[in-house]
């Protein structure tokens, strides 16, 4: 990949393919294209190839899916199961037919076996069942890794897949209802804070901007903060807090995918690589990191009637490592700068 080529990011406004158009840009990298999902719907086929033999680009990052937490992946198996294969399957099928030259597809921790060996190596996969509440979006995953491999088999294709360790930072997803742990606590812990100061004007502007929501009234706002386990005075959580996760700071992420993009090969890389940040911690630990950089001082509950997921997700990213790339920005730091991110999308 060279700073001329055509590139398509697939997901360009999300957490992942923001950061990594950011980073192209900054690296010189400006013959970039972008869709929005009213302008491209990625999960049908003949808009995609049609997409595709229009613009013919020379590179793309596969950033686009449908995702969430525990909690949207109960509730939504079906559009999680489909909507990542389609996406997957066409944006692949659809580079092969008009000559791409290399594809990063970017995967997730979840298509590892809920209870493999620690750390996970690559050679872990699909020896072991999959954590339930994670499993359709596991397996699409899994099958979009595939694709990429049996594409390279048979063709001779360079598409190269990269797993990532669980991400978070500028560009999250705050909404409850869909986010992952890590941004949810962010904003469970800065709705609480609000709450004990009796601020219900600043957290209806937080759920104006963050749900759309409109809320009129104080009776209102706790009557809903409490359905979401908000209280004055404590916070709940799901689960024991017990289970250990590894997280990636989203702008790594976007350097790692650039760094195996421009000077590595399927046959460096295998059927796909994972990149973490070498440390996990849990969940528990986590929150009470969230409660003391958003300054909240109550306290912790949990919800154990909620499940834990997985117990355990490190990474073994020891090929990575081998490769000559390691993340530089720690947790505590990427949690800081994400919970700066934060304000500014609720202002």
């Amino acid at each position: 990949m060279n700073k001329k080529d055509k590139i398509f990011i697939a997901g360009h406004r999300g957490l992942v393919g923001s950061a990594i158009m950011k980073k192209l840009k900054a690296e010189g990298f400006l013959n970039i294209i972008t869709r929005n999902r009213e302008e491209l719907d990625l999960t049908r086929q003949s808009d995609v190839e049609a997409f595709f033999e229009t613009e013919r680009p020379n590179a793309v990052f596969m950033a686009a899916a449908r995702v969430g937490g525990i909690l949207a992946n109960s509730t939504y198996p079906a559009e999680f199961i489909y909507d990542n294969m389609q996406i997957a399957t066409n944006i692949i099928n659809a580079s092969h037919k008009t000559g791409v030259d290399k594809i990063l597809n970017l995967a997730s921790s979840c298509i590892y076996p809920k209870f493999a060996p620690q750390p996970l190596k690559e050679e872990d996969l699909l020896t072991g069942a999959i954590e339930p509440t994670n499993e359709p979006y596991a397996v699409a995953k899994i099958a979009a890794i595939k694709l990429c491999r049996y594409y390279n088999d048979q063709y001779g294709t360079n598409y190269i897949s990269a797993m990532p360790a669980s991400l978070y930072g500028p560009g999250d997803n705050y909404n409850l209802q869909i986010s992952h742990v890590l941004p949810a606590l962010i904003r469970k812990f800065h709705l609480a804070r609000l709450l004990s100061e009796e601020n219900f004007d600043e957290i209806a502007r937080n759920m104006a901007a963050i749900d759309d929501r409109q809320i009129s009234g104080k009776d209102e706002i706790i009557e809903i903060l409490s359905g979401l386990g908000i209280t004055t005075g404590s916070v709940t959580i799901w689960g024991t807090g017990e289970p250990l996760r590894e997280f990636l700071y989203v702008n790594d992420l976007a350097d790692a995918v650039l760094f195996l993009m421009q000077g590595h090969d399927y046959t460096d890389i295998g059927e796909f690589i994972n990149i973490g940040a070498g440390k996990d911690i849990s969940i528990k630990d986590l929150a009470h990191m969230v409660m003391e950089i958003v300054s909240y001082d109550g306290a912790l509950k949990h919800d154990l009637t909620k499940p834990d997921g997985t117990p355990r997700k490190l990474l073994d990213s020891s090929r990575l490592t081998a490769l000559g790339w390691s993340p530089t920005v720690g947790i505590r730091d990427g949690i800081t700068m994400a919970y700066e991110d934060y304000l500014k999308s609720v202002k």
